[in-house]
């Protein structure tokens, strides 16, 4: 089994438990979960485009967004901005104290798992 078979485990384990966490009715707690959820869903996602970028590509990137970009430039996923735009706020997570922040994160969720979904999608058909 290959690094990217393990983070596309990961993956698809960390989008199942998103999932989870979204059809719960809304409280804080619910909230603050998907929120850590959605940052496992992130991170791994770069992770695992990183790893099919080296693998397939020879291609090195470093960062999240350098990833997501190139990724789109390879024709690995659709309108890259979008993912610029849940790295930024995978960046703010840190700040879920502040409550207007976490009502703005936890509205983007949805569309988030949308994305993870589709990455999937992605990372499977192509795997095999």
């Amino acid at each position: 089994m290959t690094k990217l078979d393990i983070l596309i485990i990961q993956l698809e384990k960390a989008v199942s438990r998103l999932d989870e966490v979204l059809a719960q009715p809304k409280t804080e707690i619910i909230r603050d979960s998907a929120i850590q959820r959605f940052e496992f869903s992130l991170d791994l996602s770069w992770k695992a485009i990183k790893a099919r970028l080296e693998e397939e590509k020879g291609v090195i990137c470093t960062s999240p967004k350098d990833c997501f970009k190139e990724a789109y430039h390879q024709g690995f996923i659709d309108y890259d901005q979008a993912w610029l735009d849940l790295v930024d706020a995978r960046n703010q997570t840190v700040h879920t104290y502040n409550e207007e922040i976490a009502e703005e994160i936890f509205a983007k969720l949805p569309k988030a798992k949308e994305l993870f979904e589709k990455l999937l999608v992605f990372l499977r058909v192509e795997k095999k």
